[in-house]
This record gives C-alpha cells, structure tokens and sequence, in this order.
C-alpha cells in the first residue's frame, strides 16, 4: 500500500508540475503567425506557421509535450520549377490521412495575367511524415474561385464528407455597411474593404471542389449588431479601411460546428477571435453572443496584444483542448510569436479561451530573445528543400 502510495504522489507531482510548466510557457520562442499543430499518430506534436525563416514555404516544429520544441528545419518549399504558388507562401495546416500527411497552403498564383498585387491561391501538398518533404500534389492550386483566397480549414462531417473553409481577401473587395457610411462621414476612408469566410465540399483525394462555395461568415452590416464593435476596432481606431473575417478553424463537436475566426487587421494590436455555431457543416452560421472569446489584454495590466489566427489542438488523452494562436508582446514588439492555452466548450455550448497568458518568471523576455533568435537560425539552415 504505502509503494502505491508513493508511485500516486510521484505521478500526482509530475501532472502538476508539467501543469505549472506548460502554464507558465508563454510565449513559445517560435516566431510563426497562423501558427497549427498536428497531434500525430506516432504521438509527437507537430507545428507549422507563417514565417521562422523559411525560404519561398514552411518550417516545422516537434515536440513530445507542447511545452519543448525541437526545431525540423524546412519541411515544404514552392516557387521552383512546376510549382503554382510564387510568392507569400502562408498560413499552413497538416492533416493526417490514410497514412499520409496533407499540408494545405496559401500563396500567390503564378497565373496573374492582370498584375494583380493579392493573387492568392490554396494548394495541397503531400509527405510521407509529418516532417516531409512535402511535395505539391498538383501543379495547380485546389480551385480557382475567380478572387484571391487565403487561409485554408479542414473539417469531415458524420458522413464522411470532406469540406474547406477559406477566407476571401479585402483585395478589390469594397462592401457597403453602416460601418463604411460612418467612416466616410467622419472623414476616416471612402470604402471599407472586407474579407469573407466561405466553405465548399472538396473531393476526397484533395484534388479538387465539388460543388459551388457558400459564404458563411462576414463581418456585421449594421452598427446595432452586437458584433459591429469588436470586428470593426480596424476601421473606427483609423487603422485600416480594411474589416476581416478570416483563419478559419473548425471543429465538430456532438452535432454542433464550430467555426473560429479572427476579425480585424492581422498586423495590428486589436486582431482578436470569435467563433460561430452550425448544425450543419456549409450553415447557416451564428456568431456567439460571448464574442470576442480572445483578445489583446493591455486594458486588463497585461503584455499582448494580436491574438488571432488560431487553430486547435488536444491532449493526448483527447479530454483537453487548446488554442493554438500567434500575438506580440512589448518584447516581441512587431514580431508574431506562439501561444498555447487551455480552452474548451462548457455545458451550455459556450466556446472559452483561457488567455492570453504569459510568463511571469524573472528575465523571460531576455531569455525568449536568446532562445528565439537560436531557433530561427536552426529552422532556416536545418534544411532547405
């Protein structure tokens, strides 16, 4: 009895402390934006994101814990010959299929007979591990929608079908709204910009659409709504003539899905995220009347601000979720760094985000700047494909 007792409050020490550690982790010395991990089937993490110093595509990042990370050096690259995707390659996410490992991706499109300055596309490419290479698995990105598209999500119904949400940029996208008029009234812009999520089915192979997308998320037409607020701070701050709805990620949960996006201007302080509920996978979508459910804590004493672009992942038990999601702190300054923290659905259906957390130990901010900079040089030498 008294050996069980013992091997209970070892493991009962090791839960909390790995707890204590995990909290106080804040932020990842990972320089990504739209950062996603991949909880993988040889039960390691794998993440990927914007940025890191990869060259013309993505690094990646492994790690047993969620809390050390090992750097994987470049793990996919485009802009060579046979690629469709040139430039600004954004905004990656891995998914694990039929034993192999799907990487969808943002870039700019090669066909751009108009000069167009966003010419964003999605593509797939594919990979035997989680650490590639990844190769593209078409010399075409995934659909052409006839406007610029970022920021691809997957999701699988109760049927099986496979369905991608994605982000139709401000590019050439003027929309009229309450929003725009009282912005031109008080002299801040002529237009407002704005960008919309759209979901459509997509073949089960990755190589193509079925079907014709549906647009499921905007931002609020009308100044009452109770949206209108946090999802223009762009616009009414002066920032920007420009209103998001963009980085999906959806997940199923009972017979509920939940889509959470970001709003407002990526690059700025007040980018924060929401998140909408359908009983079905293409809507109708409603927005949650606890929005924004993450966002910048500088008005509550903190340091971040910038929160947006997240994506899931769990532990590996399956019992707890987390929001994966890039922000800036005063030490980061300009730079999208990682966070990780708890977050989950409550018994009323109500999505929460524990965060923005930091850490509060003595010289970390000196201690991110050192182990940073050591990652990001090992990220972009490691390998380059």
């Amino acid at each position: 009895m008294r050996k069980l007792l013992n091997q209970f409050f070892v493991w009962l020490c090791i839960f909390f402390f790995s707890s204590v550690a995990y909290a106080s982790n804040n932020p990842l010395p990972v320089k990504f934006g739209d950062p996603y991990v991949l909880l993988a089937s040889d039960g390691r993490y794998y993440m990927y994101g914007t940025g890191a110093g990869a060259v013309d595509g993505f690094c990646a990042y492994s790690s047993p814990d969620l809390v050390n990370w090992k750097a994987e050096g470049q793990v996919f690259r485009g802009n060579i010959p046979g690629s469709w995707g040139v430039a600004n390659f954004w905004a990656p996410e891995v998914y694990e299929l039929n034993g192999k490992f799907y990487m969808l991706y943002s870039a700019d499109w090669k066909v751009n007979p108009t000069n167009e300055q966003e010419n964003f596309r999605i593509g797939v490419a594919v990979a035997d591990k989680p650490t590639g290479p990844f190769r593209e698995l078409s010399s075409e990105p995934l659909f052409d929608p006839g406007y610029p598209v970022i920021d691809g999500n997957l999701v699988v119904d109760e049927k099986g079908r496979m369905f991608l949400y994605y982000s139709r940029c401000c590019y050439k996208h003027p929309v009229e709204s309450e929003i725009a008029a009282q912005a031109k009234k008080e002299g801040k812009f002529d237009s407002i910009e704005e960008s919309w999520i759209y979901g459509i089915e997509v073949k089960p192979d990755l190589t193509g659409v079925i079907g014709e997308p549906v647009l499921l998320l905007r931002p609020p037409v009308k100044l009452n709504d109770k949206q209108s607020e946090w999802e223009s701070r762009s616009v009414t701050s002066g920032e920007v003539n420009r209103r998001w709805t963009e980085g999906p990620f959806t997940f199923r949960k009972g017979d509920t899905y939940y889509m959470m996006y970001s709003a407002n201007f990526f690059g700025g302080k007040n980018y924060a995220v929401g998140y909408a509920t359908s009983k079905n996978p293409l809507g109708p979508f409603t927005k949650a009347a606890n929005n924004p459910v993450l966002e910048k804590n500088v008005e509550k004493g903190g340091i971040v601000t910038g929160t947006g672009h997240n994506s899931i992942t769990w532990s590996k038990d399956g019992k707890q979720m987390y929001c994966v999601y890039h922000g800036r702190t005063q030490a980061t300054g300009d730079e999208r760094v990682v966070f990780i923290d708890k977050m989950g659905v409550d018994k009323n259906g109500r999505l929460y985000v524990d965060g923005p957390t930091t850490t509060p130990k003595k010289g970390i901010q000196k201690e991110y700047k050192k182990i940073a900079q050591q990652r990001d040089i090992k990220c972009s030498k490691n390998k380059i494909l």
